[in-house]
Protein backbone atom coordinates (compact mmCIF):
# COMPACT_ATOMS: atom_id res chain seq x y z
CA UNK A 1 0.00 0.00 0.00
CA UNK A 2 1.69 3.66 -1.13
CA UNK A 3 1.43 6.48 1.15
CA UNK A 4 0.21 9.28 0.06
CA UNK A 5 0.36 12.17 2.54
CA UNK A 6 1.26 16.60 2.29
CA UNK A 7 3.54 18.87 4.51
CA UNK A 8 3.46 22.57 4.17
CA UNK A 9 7.28 24.25 3.87
CA UNK A 10 7.58 26.80 6.60
CA UNK A 11 9.51 30.25 6.29
CA UNK A 12 12.69 28.78 7.69
CA UNK A 13 12.60 26.29 5.19
CA UNK A 14 11.38 23.06 7.38
CA UNK A 15 9.13 20.55 6.72
CA UNK A 16 6.71 17.85 9.23
CA UNK A 17 6.76 14.72 8.41
CA UNK A 18 3.87 13.49 8.28
CA UNK A 19 2.93 10.85 11.34
CA UNK A 20 2.08 7.95 8.68
CA UNK A 21 5.79 8.54 6.69
CA UNK A 22 7.51 8.47 10.05
CA UNK A 23 5.43 4.97 11.16
CA UNK A 24 6.15 3.63 7.83
CA UNK A 25 9.80 4.46 7.63
CA UNK A 26 10.58 3.64 11.30
CA UNK A 27 11.78 7.45 11.64
CA UNK A 28 11.99 8.85 15.40
CA UNK A 29 13.37 12.17 16.64
CA UNK A 30 17.25 12.40 15.59
CA UNK A 31 16.71 10.64 12.24
CA UNK A 32 18.50 11.45 9.24
CA UNK A 33 16.70 12.12 5.68
CA UNK A 34 18.19 11.49 2.72
CA UNK A 35 17.11 14.08 -0.40
CA UNK A 36 18.03 12.34 -3.63
CA UNK A 37 17.48 13.38 -7.15
CA UNK A 38 16.21 10.54 -9.73
CA UNK A 39 17.30 10.21 -13.54
CA UNK A 40 13.65 11.68 -14.12
CA UNK A 41 13.73 15.09 -12.19
CA UNK A 42 11.83 13.51 -9.27
CA UNK A 43 13.14 13.96 -5.42
CA UNK A 44 12.82 11.20 -3.06
CA UNK A 45 13.39 11.02 0.64
CA UNK A 46 14.10 7.98 2.32
CA UNK A 47 15.78 7.30 5.49
CA UNK A 48 19.35 7.74 5.92
CA UNK A 49 21.70 4.91 6.38
CA UNK A 50 22.80 3.88 9.48
CA UNK A 51 26.47 3.48 9.08
CA UNK A 52 27.82 7.06 7.69
CA UNK A 53 31.24 7.81 6.53
CA UNK A 54 31.91 9.50 9.92
CA UNK A 55 30.72 6.01 11.52
CA UNK A 56 33.18 3.94 8.84
CA UNK A 57 36.24 6.16 9.68
CA UNK A 58 36.57 5.96 13.55
CA UNK A 59 35.83 2.24 13.31
CA UNK A 60 39.26 1.69 11.06
CA UNK A 61 40.89 4.62 12.20
CA UNK A 62 40.34 4.55 16.15
CA UNK A 63 41.26 7.89 18.15
CA UNK A 64 44.69 8.15 19.84
CA UNK A 65 45.99 5.03 18.27
CA UNK A 66 48.84 4.98 16.25
CA UNK A 67 48.35 4.58 12.07
CA UNK A 68 47.44 0.67 11.01
CA UNK A 69 49.40 -1.84 9.09
CA UNK A 70 48.28 -2.00 6.13
CA UNK A 71 45.40 -4.90 6.11
CA UNK A 72 43.66 -6.76 3.48
CA UNK A 73 40.06 -6.28 2.35
CA UNK A 74 38.59 -9.06 4.24
CA UNK A 75 39.98 -7.39 7.28
CA UNK A 76 39.05 -4.50 6.87
CA UNK A 77 35.56 -5.54 6.55
CA UNK A 78 35.89 -7.87 9.78
CA UNK A 79 36.84 -5.07 11.55
CA UNK A 80 33.88 -2.24 10.29
CA UNK A 81 31.31 -5.33 11.33
CA UNK A 82 32.48 -5.80 14.54
CA UNK A 83 32.95 -2.05 15.42
CA UNK A 84 29.55 -1.40 14.18
CA UNK A 85 27.97 -4.80 16.36
CA UNK A 86 29.76 -2.60 19.47
CA UNK A 87 28.41 0.76 18.29
CA UNK A 88 24.55 -0.81 17.70
CA UNK A 89 24.54 -3.35 20.94
CA UNK A 90 21.54 -3.75 22.88
CA UNK A 91 22.24 -3.70 26.52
Amino acid sequence: MAIQAQSKLTSQGQVSVPAAVRRRLGLGPGATLEWVEDAVGRVVVRRASVHDSAAVHAALFPAGEPPPQRKSLAELEQGVALAMRRRHARA
